[in-house]
């Protein structure tokens, strides 16, 4: 099954499928546009204001749409919604986000259609107190250029509803007078259309005045014809990657803000080496190309930014399946450059196949994105959990219990090339463990905060510049082996991201240290932020390099490590990076580190973290070790979950003088509504005991106020 992170990572920055031979559209009009096209680029800047959180989704669903259902409103279509509706309701699920129809204007020939039948469901979901999300892809049209891509979309992406032109319809469709040919990106290899070829999509381009007035205009029109509670406008960055785009108002753009001209593509001073897969094009040694990623992040975020100043109050969010790695660059995906605009966060990192089970390597992620929602005017953040049965369903619950988010549950039973035999409805799989949630531990994740025994830096400039380092790894990849570090060690944990690192009076307000590993582009502002927090008494970890180039990449004549270990190497602790070592271990070890919980008997592969709701002490615990069971006859999908883990009686000492409360219990939706007590007490001066049996249970737990 492939997933967008896979997608990321692998197929689509290929370049592999394009068809080389198509018209050239570089000189091509971009049809009828909108008389005021500088208005549409100019929206006043929203980001200062606090995100629109009119609702706080807490247990969410796919709402799927089939094509049947453009058949409305033909009564049958309309007795389904209510079903459904109800069994939403049965399954305490506040919140729908709707699928299908995704890549919309697709469905433009349909739209009143769609829209009666979203206001529908709107209308039945209302009586029940449930929430309405509508959520599509605003800059893409399906286009398979050939039989093969033809049958390969109808493979992997059902779960899209497939209602494309073919080749001939393809050159007049439009929508608002808007000519889709006229408006998408240009390749900048040979000036064919913009092309996607791991969704077999062709792709608007953000800085077309065209088309940022169709998707304007079909804005206004959604919002007048539907009663959505917010809107999810996904795909908001570059699925084409750097083969575009090339366009007039591309090229117009980057000489306005940059001063500069895209090259030729034989150009390799600008796009490096081009015989290797997409990902890896590009000269970061090269200011002009670093200046080339920054303006095609420009233009999707004024594109965001000016979606919100349509929709207004409503909630926006928009997917992001990832926040880290230097390969987003390619697609232009930067949510933290985006976050400003959005009112939830929603983070895509959790498949329905056996290797979800690995859940360590997504906390960081998690993590990350929950930063990003926290530093938000603390936005709702939404982990997205795809699923096939039952016991995924519960996987993705648990992981969004234990990383304090709402859950998305996402069945994806049309990701398959034809749904299973035993296929469940959306209401059916989440339905246990929502209603579980609800009667035995009902805790609302806005009011948790998290024990935070370390603070990660994660500055996004070492990322923008695609920074590594001799050996090729970036900072992000010593990110993630920090976060496996601390979840294996149960040490509390939350990232400092750029903005913050720039703050000293925000770093101040912790005493936690601070962790720099491989933070290598620093800027003067955050360098005397951090020294200023040092000089206060402040404490760090610092793996070198440490400040070698500046914010804008440019590398320094002397490292600021230099200046930092003169200034302030008394606060500072020297170490190695945690992609070669265990840091983290070897500071326990030599007593520069005391965890607040350890654990002193039992299999440790349980991941435990302490998390308090309105100052109620809690335990999430969560299986590093699963054994997935696959579905006999769907490969690699979760049909069960056992547990590799034979000694569950686990024991720790906290370090803490006293725990809010006398009497704790253990609660688990695999214990159903029975509990189990937790021996508790003092033992040595500042420190409390707790002694707690997990047998029985494969996924998760949580000690919680007896």
């Amino acid at each position: 099954m492939n997933s967008r992170r896979k997608f990321i990572k692998q197929t689509l920055i290929s370049g592999v499928g394009l068809n080389m031979g198509l018209s050239s559209l570089a000189n091509t009009s971009a049809g009828e546009v909108c008389e005021n096209k500088t208005a549409l680029l100019n929206i006043p800047d929203l980001g200062v204001a606090s995100p629109d959180i009119p609702f706080v989704p807490h247990r969410v669903a796919r709402w799927w749409i089939n094509l049947e259902d453009l058949q409305w409103s033909q009564k049958s279509i309309r007795d389904k919604i209510k079903r459904r509706a109800e069994a939403f309701a049965k399954a305490k699920i506040d919140t729908a986000i709707n699928g299908g129809c995704h890549i919309r204007f697709d469905f433009s020939n349909y739209f009143g259609q769609l829209h009666g039948y979203l206001a529908n469901v709107c209308e039945e979901l209302h009586q029940y107190g449930i929430k309405y999300i509508d959520h599509y892809s605003c800059n893409h049209v399906q286009r398979p250029r050939n039989e093969e891509e033809f049958h390969k979309l109808h493979r992997n992406h059902r779960h899209h509803v497939l209602l494309f032109h073919d080749p001939i319809a393809a050159k007049h469709a439009q929508y608002e007078g808007h000519h889709f040919q006229n408006i998408c990106e240009v390749d900048i290899r040979d000036g064919s259309r913009g092309y996607a070829a791991q969704y077999q999509m062709e792709a608007f381009c953000h800085n077309n005045p065209g088309f940022l007035d169709m998707h304007v205009k079909y804005l206004k029109r959604l919002l007048a014809e539907v009663p959505i509670d917010a809107i999810e406008v996904d795909d908001m960055c570059d699925y084409v990657g750097l083969a575009a785009c090339g366009c007039k108002y591309c090229r117009e753009r980057f000489k306005r803000d940059y001063n500069r001209e895209i090259p030729s593509f034989h150009e390799k001073s600008f796009w490096g080496d081009t015989s290797k897969p997409m990902l890896y094009w590009g000269n970061y040694d090269n200011p002009a190309f670093r200046d080339f990623i920054r303006m095609k992040t420009d233009s999707i975020t004024d594109h965001v930014k000016l979606v919100k100043h349509t929709v207004g109050k409503l909630p926006l969010l928009t997917c992001t399946s990832s926040t880290g790695p230097i390969s987003l660059n390619a697609i232009s995906l930067n949510l933290e450059r985006m976050s400003p605009y959005l009112d939830f966060f929603m983070l895509e990192n959790v498949g329905a196949t056996i290797r979800s089970t690995n859940w360590v390597r997504m906390d960081t992620e998690a993590l990350h994105q929950k930063d990003i929602a926290r530093q938000r005017g603390d936005a709702p953040a939404i982990a997205l959990s795809s699923t096939i049965y039952e016991k995924g369903a519960y996987l993705g619950w648990a992981l969004s219990r234990f990383w304090g988010v709402a859950n998305w549950s996402n069945l994806l039973n049309r990701r398959l090339e034809e749904d299973p035999s035993d296929a469940r409805e959306m209401a059916e799989v989440i339905h246990e463990w929502n209603n579980w949630e609800v009667d035995n531990s009902n805790l609302d994740y806005r009011k948790g905060e998290d024990m935070v025994e370390v603070r990660l830096v994660s500055n996004s400039y070492c990322r923008d510049n695609g920074w590594r380092d001799k050996d090729g790894k970036e900072h992000w990849t010593r990110l993630k082996a920090w976060s496996e570090s601390l979840v294996e060690h149960n040490v509390g944990y939350r990232f400092v991201r750029t903005d913050e690192l720039g703050d000293a009076v925000v770093l101040k307000r912790e005493s936690t240290p601070l962790v720099l590993d491989g933070v290598a582009c620093v800027s003067d502002k955050q360098f005397k932020a951090l020294s200023s927090y040092l000089a206060s008494g402040g404490k760090a970890w610092l793996a070198l390099p440490f400040g070698t180039h500046d914010e804008k990449g440019f590398e320094r004549t002397t490292p600021l490590s230099e200046q930092l270990l003169k200034e302030h190497g008394r606060r500072i602790a020297v170490i190695d990076s945690a992609i070669h070592s265990d840091p983290l271990a070897g500071l326990i070890e030599a007593k520069k580190f005391s965890p607040i919980i350890w654990q002193t008997g039992g299999d440790t592969r349980w991941a435990a973290r302490i998390r308090f709701y309105d100052g109620e002490f809690t335990i999430h615990f969560l299986n590093r070790a699963m054994k997935p069971i696959p579905h006999p006859d769907i490969k690699d999908i979760i049909q069960d979950i056992d547990s590799l883990i034979t000694n569950n009686r686990l024991s720790y000492e906290i370090r803490m003088d006293t725990l809010p409360h006398s009497r704790y219990v253990l609660r688990s939706p695999e214990l159903k509504d029975k509990s189990r007590e937790v021996i508790s007490g003092k033992t040595k001066k500042g420190y409390q005991h707790l002694k707690v049996d997990l047998t029985g249970i494969n996924v998760y737990g949580i000690i919680q106020k007896g």
